[in-house]
Parts: structure tokens; sequence; C-alpha cells
């Protein structure tokens, strides 16, 4: 394939540059949210109807693919609008098209991801969050982790046990959660950094009316697969642009540290071509989502390759800082020791690659 812009992405990039190049620095996530949504960046390719502007996917990469290169915030509705929004699209009913979309677009409403827990990690599978059908409306009670955004957000797409005595993926139900409702409980993790990104929700008697059922009950395994297919299905753009970044701040300490040392060369070249081939599958997967219109399991190959990529660029780099209390780097990989767990562990990463990618036979 041509790896190039033809001329209405190249067109489409310039004035996306011009836009990060006249209204950054961004200031108040909420309003840069906004903003972005004013210049018709956010939903990109949600269809017209929904608010939308209908473009095509790789017209997504490139603002994703920009945005990163230049170091801009992320629209702060990152979970609705990869996650929520796309499996409201895919799986609910006109009434919750028209209630919820809308302000995911417009970030007046924050979503967070109820699917790991305690006790299952990555594996979905195995979540024990409760969800029973009670007088025309459900009751959850259980645990989530590793939930970001929870602490503001408005809204939770959550994965439960409907039926409890069912195994693996069998009778899973997923729901939409109001994070106001009684018996929520958002408690922050401290991180390694000192920042605290993440969360624990912590559900007791939770009661969801029955119109925030997504899907039907006991299908909730195959709405989640249709959350986690667009989760990564265009990441690999941030986090290659991302990377591009990182490898350039490299190359400009390595130049200053260590220029002279050709083993120190040899391993930041090498990162420079990881760079390269992590490009390179992003475009495949690219012109998979284009032609089916359905992101494929090649977005766990980007997101292994950076978590992994990122935790040992920024190793070298405080090696090439001996020691010394850089700011930047110290806190780039503390981290980025988070990398290779959000997002879908390394583990369950390469069981998918091996799964659906290689064609290999099922680990158990």
């Amino acid at each position: 394939m041509d790896l190039r812009d033809s001329p209405d992405e190249a067109e489409f990039r310039l004035g996306v540059k011009t836009w990060l190049e006249e209204n950054l620095p961004a200031g108040d996530p909420k309003e840069w949210s906004r903003k972005i949504y004013d210049a018709g960046y956010a939903g990109l390719t949600w269809p017209e109807e929904y608010g939308g502007r209908g473009a095509p996917y790789s017209h997504q990469a490139i603002v994703l693919e920009e945005f990163a290169r230049a170091e801009a915030p992320p629209h702060m509705g990152v979970i609705g609008l990869g996650m929520a929004g796309p499996t409201i699209m895919a799986h609910g009913t006109e009434e919750q098209k028209r209630r919820y979309l809308p302000k995911i677009l417009s970030a007046e409403d924050i979503w967070c991801q109820g699917f790991s827990e305690p006790g299952a990690g990555s594996d979905l599978s195995a979540v024990r969050t409760s969800i029973e059908a009670r007088n025309g409306s459900f009751v959850v009670n259980g645990q989530k982790v590793w939930s970001s955004f929870a602490h503001i957000a408005d809204h939770c797409i959550l994965v439960g046990r409907s039926d409890p005595d069912s195994q693996r993926h069998e009778g899973l139900t997923y729901i939409i959660v109001d994070m106001k409702a009684p018996g929520v409980e958002v408690r922050p993790l401290r991180q390694i950094t000192g920042e605290a990104e993440f969360n624990e929700i912590f559900l007791t008697d939770v009661e969801v009316p029955e119109e925030n059922l997504l899907g039907e009950i006991g299908s909730g395994w195959q709405v989640a697969m249709t959350t986690l297919l667009h989760e990564r299905g265009t990441l690999g753009f941030a986090l290659g642009g991302a990377l591009e970044a990182q490898v350039q701040k490299l190359v400009t300490l390595t130049k200053e540290r260590g220029a002279d040392d050709p083993i120190i060369r040899d391993r930041v070249a090498q990162e420079w071509i990881e760079l390269q081939a992590l490009k390179l599958t992003n475009y495949r997967s690219l012109s998979t989502l284009m032609q089916t219109g359905i992101p494929g399991p090649e977005g766990s190959v980007s997101k292994l390759h950076w978590s992994e990529q990122n935790q040992r660029l920024t190793k070298l780099a405080m090696e090439l800082l001996e020691g010394e209390d850089d700011g930047y780097w110290r806190h780039q990989q503390l981290r980025s020791r988070g990398n290779t767990i959000e997002a879908g562990t390394s583990e369950i990463l390469r069981n998918i690659i091996a799964e659906r990618v290689l064609g290999l036979p099922r680990s158990r």
C-alpha cells in the first residue's frame, strides 16, 4: 500500500497541525475538550446523525497522531469516544443513542469502564460482580479496579455476572451505571509516580434501571468484545505518535550524553527501528479497519509493542543520565510501569495475538 498521505489526507493533516499551533497550550481540560469538539475533531468517524462528521478512519488516525506528536492533551472523554460511544451505536436503543452520544462528544458527560476486577485482572470472563434482575431493574454488587476517570465520571460501562451459576463467557450482562447513584463508592489508587489516575469502584446494592441494559441479558461478552475492539482500533496511532516524540527526545539526550559510545548509539538506533515497525503495523491495522469497518485484533500487537518499548526506552534514558535526578525522564520511567497493565496486560495481549492473529490453539 502507499503509506503517503493522499492529497485529501495531507490537506486534513495540515489543518490539524495549524489548529494545534493556534490553540496550544490547552488550559482547562474540560474547556480544551469542548474546543476539540467545536473544531470537529471529536467523534470524527461517527455518523453525522449522532453528531460526528462521518469522516474516514484515516482522518481519525491523523488526529491521534498529530495530537500525540504535539504532546497535546486528548479529549477528556477518551473512554466515551473510543469505547462507550461505539458500543452504544452498535448495541444501544435509539433512546440510548439520543441520550448519551451528544454529551460524549461535547465532554458534558465523562465515562469510565468497569471491566477489570481484583480477582480477574484483565480476564473479563472471570468477573464475579453480580447483576441481579429485581422488580424491573438491576441490582449490582461487586468491585472493579484500574478504572481511569472513575473519580470524575458520570457514567460507567460495566460487565457483571447475571447468572451466578455460569462460568467463563456465559451469563455475563453489560449495563450502564450512573456513577452518582447511591451505593457507588470510588477510591483513587496512588501510583508510584505519586499521581492517582486509576481507581477502585465499590458497588453495594446499586440500582440500575432496566433501560440501561446494553444488548440482552446474558449477551454481555459479545457486547464487551465490541468495546475492546474499538478500544484498540486506532489506538496504535496515538501510541505511535507519542513514541515518536519520546524517540526524538532520546536522540537529543544521546547527542548530549552518549553520542561517542557505539553501544549506546546502536541501542538508540534499535529504538528508532522499532518505532518504524510499529508505524507499519498501525497502517496494516488501519487498512483492515477501512476495508471492514470493524477493528481487528492487530491493535493488540500495537499496544503490546508500544508498552514494552516505552519501558525499555525510558530505562535507556535513565542510564544516560547516570542517576541524575531528571524530573521528566524519571517520571516517564516510573509511569511506564503501568503501560503493560492498562488497556490489557501484556500476558492477555499475547494470548489474543496467539489465538486471533497467529491462529494458535487456545491456552486453556
